[in-house]
């Protein structure tokens, strides 16, 4: 694990605290796009949630388990105890990647017509120990999603339109960096950064999507 980042996994919520503030760049609900956090929370949330109530309901939860502010939300109706957990290290660079996986409403971009939201049900975050420039991080959030997609298409995954699925239709990522370390201009899948955050999430989604199949088929 990267030193002073702590990964806390049970049937409320995948944790992600950080003894310094991270850089995060991400798709969550609270606190998306560029930020800086001492924590990334994906909280279980029923299917039937209000988009409304998200933010009292990260509020009350990082309250009541005293996580340490700013943080980012990401939400998932997926079993937040079933999360993958994995470790990457090469070049210098060591990366985590935390994957929740259910593919009850999977799709395929570009074919599934624009749809009500509803809670993420393949959620990544990846923590990296080294200083990516912004554009790098956002190489990494595409690396991350290149490998999920691979990953679905290995496994056979179709959606309703007998296309294989790229997603489920409300997936979330989260990239953090604790600044520490080199310093990183790209996050493509055969950049250093970028090939220690593949293979760190390969790993960790490959057993979730296993997993998942397992348990529906």
């Amino acid at each position: 694990m990267i030193d002073g980042v702590e990964v806390t996994v049970d049937r409320e919520a995948v944790v992600v605290t950080a003894r310094a503030p991270l850089a995060v760049l991400s798709s969550a609900v609270v606190g998306g796009g560029l930020a800086e956090a001492r924590a990334v929370v994906n909280l279980h949330v029923p299917k039937n949630v209000e988009l409304g109530d998200l933010d009292a309901r990260l509020g009350a939860f990082a309250g009541h388990r005293r996580i340490p502010a700013p943080w980012v939300g990401l939400f998932t109706s997926a079993w937040t105890e079933k999360a993958e957990v994995a470790e990457a290290e090469a070049h210098g660079i060591r990366a985590v990647a935390v994957v929740t996986v259910g593919l009850s409403n999977r799709i395929a971009a570009g074919v599934d017509r624009a749809a009500a939201w509803a809670p993420s049900t393949i959620n990544t975050v990846v923590v990296v120990d080294a200083a990516p420039e912004p554009a790098a991080m956002v190489n990494a959030v595409i690396t991350a999603t290149e490998v999920k997609t691979a990953l679905l298409a290995e496994a056979g995954v179709k959606c309703g339109a007998g296309l294989f699925a790229s997603g489920t239709s409300t997936d979330a990522v989260a990239v953090a960096a604790t600044g520490n370390g080199r310093a990183c201009r790209f996050g493509g899948p055969v950049s250093e950064l970028g090939s220690v955050v593949a293979r760190a999430v390969r790993e960790a989604m490959g057993r979730g999507i296993a997993r998942w199949l397992e348990d529906n088929a």
